[in-house]
């Protein structure tokens, strides 16, 4: 396969006029005028290029970022959000309808959990979750109802390896789609060029960087993209998931870095990573070479941004995961917070923060624990000095 760049891909920009500004403008407002009711009404059945009619469908600013994310994710189309969990909702209601289910990878985000088990049910859709990377499990739990393989790249929070070749053909051969969450992954792996039909984002994360707002995106094919806008009977324009216009800029502006964000993510979190095994520590990285994932990691993966920034480690109990997350906080390592993504270090126990929807039995069964610390490591300068303060703080609590 071709070698693909993402960050080449974001740069691969209009470019604008005579004194045009280098940043696309934004279009502040909800509606836009026509100048004959004939053309308004071809805008209603029809998309058409450079057309914009009301801003829960379409805006200008909310189009270039849609295209931007387009081409970054090597998909025809994207559709903005106004969070991921709006991204996952609109996709899996787009493609399927009642009676219809989905295969899921167990260990995924809680929230995700939580709409699969408790509130997809409500429209009888029935959710098989599985160990995602057990094809043979996948595979079994397959049915002639199952319209959506569903998985992460790097899985949140025990961070598994899906294999995205394998499952693309063992969804397409029930004539199914598979649906993959990139969030943990932006650059580092392009899930539509391994077959993927529908690839997610929570924009919150990684894509934005700065922790300052919420936002979604699904990148997939014209033909789907449109289905979702679809005034009749489209998940998205019907769902209402609309992205605030200001916000669509400010992301834009900020996926220019996300390569330089990235890669300095990847380099300090494998610094991190190898420091923690040194020390005995059962230590969940992909770019470790101890990791199962770790060859079919590298086998999908772009080359020059690292292995993601997300590390968790088993500190033995809930009382000094905890007790460590406040100390480390104290030493200024970073923050006690949810999320990732962000310049600073941030870090959570995952069985009651990020997980805590997903019920206790079945948390033991994945083999998530409650003294499992969730790291998102920061873009530190120095991050000696960080793995230091986190050395200290662990000495402290007899965690090594």
């Amino acid at each position: 396969m071709k070698k693909f760049d993402p960050s080449a891909a974001i740069h691969d920009s209009l470019v604008f006029g005579e004194f045009g500004d280098v940043n696309p403008s934004i279009t502040d407002s909800s509606t836009f005028t026509f100048l004959s009711t004939n053309k308004m009404e071809e805008v209603f059945e029809h998309e058409i290029e450079g057309c914009f009619l009301y801003s829960r469908h379409w805006n200008p600013i909310n189009k270039y970022l849609s295209d931007t994310l387009a081409r970054f994710e090597n998909t025809e189309s994207a559709q903005v959000t106004a969070s991921g969990m709006g991204a996952i909702n609109c996709a899996v209601m787009q493609l399927c309808d009642s009676g219809d289910e989905i295969v899921s990878s167990h260990t995924i985000y809680g929230g995700t959990y939580a709409l699969f088990k408790n509130f997809l049910p409500k429209f009888n859709i029935k959710v098989n979750f599985v160990d995602i990377t057990n094809l043979e499990q996948v595979k079994n739990a397959m049915t002639d109802k199952t319209k959506v393989v569903y998985c992460e790249t790097i899985s949140n929070p025990l961070l598994e390896i899906a294999d995205i070749p394998s499952l693309s053909k063992i969804a397409k051969s029930k004539g199914a789609k598979l649906v993959v969450d990139n969030t943990f992954a932006p650059m580092i792996v392009t899930p539509k060029r391994l077959g993927a039909d529908v690839v997610i984002h929570s924009m919150t994360k990684y894509i934005n960087g700065t922790s300052d707002c919420v936002a979604g995106c699904i990148c997939s094919t014209r033909e789907f993209i449109s289905q979702l806008n679809d005034v009749n009977s489209g998940a998205s324009m019907l769902l209402g998931t609309v992205l605030d216009s200001h916000r669509a800029a400010s992301i834009l502006k900020n996926m220019h870095t996300l390569h330089i964000r990235m890669e300095k993510h990847g380099e300090n979190a494998m610094y991190i990573a190898k420091e923690f095994t040194k020390l005995g520590l059962k230590t969940y990285y992909p770019g470790l070479k101890t990791h199962k994932g770790y060859k079919l990691l590298n086998s999908m993966m772009n080359d020059g941004f690292g292995y993601s920034g997300m590390i968790a480690v088993d500190v033995g109990n809930e009382k000094k995961a905890n007790k460590l997350m406040e100390m480390m906080q104290q030493e200024q390592v970073g923050y006690l917070a949810v999320s990732l993504g962000y310049f600073k270090t941030l870090f959570s126990a995952p069985s009651h923060s990020t997980s805590s929807e997903i019920p206790e039995a079945e948390q033991k069964k994945i083999g998530l624990g409650k003294g499992l610390v969730r790291f998102s490591i920061g873009l530190d300068n120095d991050i000696e000095e960080s793995f230091n303060r986190i050395k200290k703080c662990m000495k402290k609590l007899k965690i090594v």
